[in-house]
Formats: structure tokens, sequence, C-alpha cells
């Protein structure tokens, strides 16, 4: 891929998930807000295109071995994997890690009151998961399997894929923004000085549970749903 400025970022992150890495370390989001282009991104961080784009390209060129081209895989398989390991990921480690949270506002609570907000935060993103989550497997993901097994499928009730995408991105920016206050909250999740062990593994698990989400939106922000707008459009024809 020919790198350039117009490129969203969602698109460079798509055609290699090594230069994340990049973009991570200028607290830019790929996932959620990937749309914006190369351009854009660096007039609002005030930081140079063109000192940005080397550092992209040169991860682009590492010898590390890239991440599964999941471009290539076919879109139902795609789907299960987001479902099978995102999904259950997120439903997984919700519970696990409310459980810490309010340990620690129980504990810690009077001498770090923001761990009552960050809570909050996280338990509105868990229930809002949750059900965002089941609007995909019982709705979205469905027809998204037959676009890829089927030369003519039947209709959906929505109308076109487009109206659900849409929405499931609307949500997956909210989730995003507030993924972004539970890191400023948690000063990217470094426990404070008295913080005791259940402090630092529950910042952790946060920190692990903020990156598995990102990849998660990105797979399908990025990859999954401009390949099934693509592949409804490509069925009409």
């Amino acid at each position: 891929m020919n790198i350039r400025t117009d490129h969203t970022i969602g698109e460079i992150v798509a055609a290699d998930y090594r230069t994340a890495t990049v973009f991570k370390a200028h607290g830019i989001d790929f996932c959620c807000k990937g749309g914006r282009s190369v351009s854009e991104v660096c007039e609002s961080k005030n930081l140079d295109p063109q000192v940005l784009l080397e550092a992209v390209r040169q991860a682009a060129a590492s010898t590390e071995q890239p991440s599964a081209d999941y471009h290539r895989w076919p879109l139902d398989l795609l789907a299960d994997y987001v479902e099978k390991k995102h999904h259950r990921y997120v439903a997984t480690k919700s519970p696990e890690l409310m459980q810490y949270l309010n340990k620690l506002c129980k504990v810690h609570g009077e001498r770090h009151p923001e761990l009552f907000d960050i809570r909050d935060e996280f338990a509105s993103m868990a229930s809002e998961l949750a059900s965002h989550m089941q609007k995909e497997e019982l709705v979205l993901f469905p027809f998204v399997r037959k676009l890829a097994t089927e030369q003519q499928p039947a209709p959906p009730p929505f109308g076109t894929v487009q109206n659900p995408i849409r929405m499931m991105m609307h949500e997956h920016s909210v989730e995003g923004d507030r993924l972004a206050r539970i890191t400023e909250l948690t000063s990217g999740y470094t426990a404070p000085a008295d913080g005791c062990t259940t402090y630092r593994v529950a910042f952790a698990m946060l920190r692990e549970f903020e990156e598995d989400l990102h990849h998660h939106i990105h797979l399908e922000n990025n990859i999954m749903f401009p390949r099934a707008i693509q592949l409804e459009q490509e069925r009409a024809n």
C-alpha cells in the first residue's frame, strides 16, 4: 500500500495492523474514529504529516511478522471469529472486572474518589456492549453470513446492510469516547503509589480490555463492514 495523507487511519491499519502501534503512540484512535484521514488527524493533533507517515511506513516495512490477513478471510469466517473471540472476551471479562472495580471502590474509594467514576463508566460500557453484541449476533451477523454464502440472499427486513452498520458504528463511537474517559480517569491505567496489588491488576485488566476492544472494533469498522457493503452491492448487480 502506497500510504498517503488522504488515506484514512482505518484503511492504513486494515492494510497492515503493525501500523497501529504508531497511531497508539500518538494517541490516535484507529478503530472507533478510523474514518479520519491522516491530514485531518495531523491537523487536529498538530503533528507533521510527513513525520507521521514515515513512522507508519517504517512500521509497515518491519521484519516483524504481520498479524493475520483478515482481508483474505471469507466474510462468514470473519464474523464467526469476531463473535467467538471478541464477543466472548467481553462477555467473560466484564463481570470479572466489575468485581475488581467494586472492591477498589470499597477499599480505596475514600482516598481515590475517581474510582467511582471509573466503575460507573465501565458498568455503562459493559451494559451497552452486551446489548450491542446481541444486536450484531441476532440481526447483522446472520445477514453478513448470508451475503458471504448465498448468491441471492433474501432482502433483509432492515432494507440494506448499511442501516444496521451505521447504527453499530455509531455505538462503537460512543464506547470509544467512554474508553477515552476511562483512560483519562486512570491516568493511562497507572495505579497510584498507594495502590495495592488488586489496584494494579484491575488497571492492567482494564488496559487489556481496551486493547481487545480496539482490535474488535477495528475488525468490524475497517474490514468486515466495508466488505459487507461492497458484497451487498455486488449481489444486487
